[in-house]
Formats: structure tokens, sequence, C-alpha cells
């Protein structure tokens, strides 16, 4: 058994270290693309924005997504280069977009800000970089960033919330309801958006677990409204979660029942 055992991490350990190579070679070589998921008005049923979701074209294991590699990024501490690629492709494209006559000037991109990044020392200058290479109005980007994030980093977070906030860009707490336990940060911290996490919205139509989910995500609104944040729900794959999530005065949406993930050139048509 304990010869099995020693295989099987040494196998993992294997895997793990040719994983950590490969991003490396990959960040290098500009491997890593961005696909687009567009964001909907839920009154109107426009598209309003996009959130912009890292590919990885590897060269022999084809495309990969998300969860194939970011969690190898964040042990190797590439995560803060990967979501920098990111922002940039996104920012420039947004440009294209508004350029060609696509978009609106009020049309965002939605980034995730992970903790790495969060914390690093040049953030600010680096986001300044984009928007000003990019030349697109801090509006035009909304930055996500988790409950723990925050919370994890509450004496500088304000600094940096208040900083991006002086930049108009807009600020959402990904994930909410599945991190940290107490609210009172909502009126600590500058926040713009909350976005109710897809575990939530996944069991909308489900009528054993239901009522439960929607009550949550229905407090997660009322929260949201009374604090005068817009809410994002995410996951929505049946006309019957959106029809619930409208009854209930979400603002936006997104998920497999608008589209999946698309590449720029098929998210321009998505919008048109």
């Amino acid at each position: 058994c304990y010869q099995v055992f020693e295989k099987k991490m040494h196998h993992h350990a294997v895997n793990r270290l040719q994983m950590e190579t490969d991003l490396r070679r990959g960040i290098e070589r500009q491997e890593f693309q961005v696909y687009y998921q567009p964001i909907i008005c839920l009154k109107s049923e426009k598209v309003v924005g996009c959130e912009a979701l890292v590919r990885w074209q590897h060269p022999t294991l084809n495309l990969l997504t998300p969860e194939q590699f970011l969690p190898t990024a964040e042990e190797a501490g590439l995560i803060d280069r990967i979501d920098s690629l990111v922002l940039q492709k996104a920012c420039a494209q947004v440009r294209k977009w508004q350029e060609d006559g696509v978009v609106e000037s009020t049309f965002w991109v939605s980034s995730n800000l992970s903790a790495q990044n969060f914390v690093q020392p040049n953030l600010l200058q680096n986001i300044d970089s984009v928007l000003a290479i990019a030349k697109i109005n801090g509006h035009c980007l909304k930055l996500e960033i988790t409950e723990n994030t925050i919370m994890k980093n509450a004496q500088i977070a304000n600094f940096i919330l208040e900083q991006l906030k002086a930049r108009n860009i807009i600020i959402s707490i990904d994930d909410f309801g599945t991190g940290y336990s107490s609210l009172s940060y909502l009126n600590k911290f500058p926040v713009d958006s909350l976005k109710i996490d897809r575990s939530f919205v996944k069991e909308i139509g489900n009528s054993f677990l239901e009522n439960n989910n929607s009550k949550i995500t229905q407090t997660i609104i009322a929260l949201a409204e009374n604090l005068h944040l817009s809410t994002v729900a995410e996951g929505i794959e049946t006309a019957e979660q959106l029809t619930k999530l409208q009854h209930l005065g979400c603002d936006y949406g997104q998920g497999y029942y608008f589209s999946k993930p698309l590449p720029a050139e098929q998210m321009s048509q998505f919008i048109c």
C-alpha cells in the first residue's frame, strides 16, 4: 500500500512540476487567450457588459479551462501575471469594440482580481498603465474581488478600494454569500455590486432545494437594494431561473442560458 501511495505521490509531483514549467513557458509565449461571457440586463435583456475569462491554448493538451491550471498557477505564484495578461487583453478588446461601434461607452468588462494580485505593491500602477494604453475610462472596467480576499487584507483593503473608486473602476464582490460571514464590511468599503454565487442560482427550479436558495437569493438582492448596490447572478442555465431572478429583482445575469464564454470575434457577433 505504501509503495502504491508513494508512486501516486511521485506521479502527482512530476505532473505538478511539469504544469508549472508549462505555465511559465505559456506566459512567456503568450499562449493564454481571453474568452468573453455576455452579461445581460435582466430588465431589458440586452447585453451591457461581459466577463473576461482566461483559457490556455496548451501546445499538447489543447484548450484548457481555468480550473485545469489556475490552482497550480496560484501555488507557483504566477496568478498575478496571468491576471495582468487577461486585464491587458480585455481592456484592449473593449477599446476595439468601442472604435468599431460594437458597444456603447457604458459597456464594461469584468475581470477577476486574485488575492495575490490584490496585495501587489504595483497593482494601482499596473491598472493605470493598462487603462492608459487601452485608452478606456475606468467605468469600463469592473474588478471582481472575493469577500475573503478583502477581509484577509482588511488593513490595506480600504485604501486599495478607495484608490480604485477614485479611478471610477466598478468594484464587485465575487461569489457573494459563500465567504466571510460578517456583512458589516459592506458599509466600510466602497463596493458597487454583489455577484450572487452560482450555487444559489443552480438550485432554482429544484423543488427540494429551491425554497432555501430562493430565500437566500432574495435576501442578497434585498440587501443590495438597501445598500444601493447592483446584483449580478451567475450560472443562469434555464428560462425558469431567469424568470425567477427577474421576479426577485436581480439586475444582471450571465450563464449558458444566454451564452457560453466566446472568443472576441464571436462575442462581437453576439452583441450585434
